[in-house]
């Protein structure tokens, strides 16, 4: 071994990790032994997509900036040319939030109402400033503040239809589609003249107390068009809410705004849709709700249609009393047997009679065949029928209570009128006696 040789350090071991690999300072990371060395983190997403947004809106902002000016500039003739500009507008120069504010502001929602929708918007504030608006909490809360907001401002507190107060006009309108049925419309006028005479002598400022009727009846006796007439009579509008096969009481109360699919229920829907404080609330079939929901039901009509507390009605998505005593309730129902005592209690029930046959003769000749006759196209002239073949139609397969029967029946009749005269073979039909089964019976 040679003496004068100079001992060599070991080389470096290949599983020992250089520290260049670990940071690049001595100590294994971004440090040094003199300090530590600032890491300097990259720019979250979210940052980044703010700042490009940015980037992009003052981008917009210039480019507009400049197209004006070079639509301003003289051309040689000494005259500045029309130039048409396209704007690129910003999302985030959009101010949503003061959009929010200004609807309620020209809104009438009660004061009470105001100061919770204003505490909602605060909140919204105070997410974008610490979020920013591109953030999904933002976009979240945005989406559900501006549905309540829309869904508050659209009811009308303090909106009413004017009604139609002359006795004589309602009469005449309630003949017009229905044929008997003298209590009923009596029922009508007395309303109408008990609201007449509450404004002779109270004033315009008088709240009167509508009726609750229900019609109860069997299939195809007017029940459900009844109602129809009756607004038509007092020049309100109508909403009608169907019952059948109602599962859950939500559907007409709503559901908490704190859920994500939350809306409100029925009732607020449709007086949001009738634009007015006093429509005529049609609730069909009420018997007709099914097993498993029959008690939540009738515990949400037993507060409806109670004069004492729906004057404060609160629908579970808006959480604010809303007064429901302008509003005319009218219910139909089949039979009484499913529903509740208390809700029975709290309604005028009026039987809806069967139809003779004298009667539905008239009906069928003087409401349904004019009727159908239009819908088809026909002319008065182009069908004709004997009075002699009504007692075969009215009674087609036996004793029916309604008219929906002679209803389809008539339907049938005239859209074979209507092929035979479209194919050219006829120009006008008389039915008599010798020809109804070919107006009548299936081939």
């Amino acid at each position: 071994m040679d003496p004068t040789a100079q001992a060599q350090p070991n080389p470096p071991s290949e599983n020992i990790v250089q520290s260049s690999q670990l940071g690049g300072g001595q100590n294994g990371d971004n440090s040094k032994i003199t300090g530590d060395q600032v890491i300097e983190n990259p720019l979250s997403n979210q940052v980044l997509d703010q700042k490009q947004a940015e980037e992009a809106g003052q981008l917009a902002i210039r480019n507009t900036a400049q197209v004006i000016n070079n639509a301003q500039e003289p051309d040689k003739s000494g005259e500045a040319q029309p130039t048409t500009v396209s704007l690129v507008i910003d999302p985030s120069k959009r101010d949503q939030i003061k959009e929010l504010e200004d609807q309620v502001a020209t809104s009438s929602v009660p004061e009470a109402l105001r100061v919770i929708i204003k505490d909602r918007i605060d909140r919204l504030k105070l997410i974008k400033a610490g979020s920013g608006y591109m953030s999904s909490m933002y976009i979240l809360e945005y989406e559900s503040t501006s549905r309540y907001v829309n869904w508050c401002v659209g009811l009308p507190w303090i909106t009413k239809s004017q009604d139609v107060l002359n006795l004589t006009k309602a009469r005449e309108s309630l003949d017009k589609y229905h044929y008997g049925l003298n209590m009923l419309k009596e029922r009508v006028l007395e309303y109408i003249a008990s609201i007449m005479l509450n404004l002779q002598n109270n004033g315009p400022d008088f709240a009167s107390r509508s009726p609750i009727l229900c019609f109860v009846g069997l299939a195809g006796t007017g029940k459900t068009t009844f109602g129809i007439s009756m607004a038509e009579a007092l020049g309100r509008s109508i909403e009608r809410i169907p019952f059948g096969g109602m599962a859950d009481s939500r559907v007409l109360r709503g559901q908490s705004r704190f859920f994500p699919d939350a809306e409100p229920g029925q009732i607020v829907k449709h007086l949001v849709h009738a634009k007015a404080r006093n429509p005529v609330l049609l609730l069909d079939e009420i018997d007709r709700v099914t097993e498993t929901a029959r008690a939540d039901i009738m515990g949400v009509l037993i507060e409806l249609l109670d004069p004492e507390q729906n004057a404060t009605f609160s629908d579970h998505y808006i959480d604010f009393p809303f007064n429901l005593s302008n509003c005319l309730f009218v219910a139909t129902s089949n039979n009484v047997s499913t529903i509740a005592t208390a809700v029975l209690d709290r309604m005028e029930i009026i039987q809806m009679p069967s139809y003779s046959d004298t009667e539905k003769m008239v009906i069928g000749r003087d409401y349904v065949l004019p009727k159908t006759r239009a819908l088809m196209g026909l002319k008065e002239d182009q069908l004709q029928i004997d009075d002699a073949i009504w007692q075969p139609v009215i009674r087609p397969l036996g004793y029916d209570p309604g008219v929906r029967s002679l209803d389809r029946l008539i339907n049938m009749m005239c859209r074979r009128v209507a092929k035979l005269i479209v194919e050219g073979e006829v120009k006008n039909v008389r039915i008599t006696p010798d020809n109804i089964k070919k107006f009548t019976q299936d081939f």
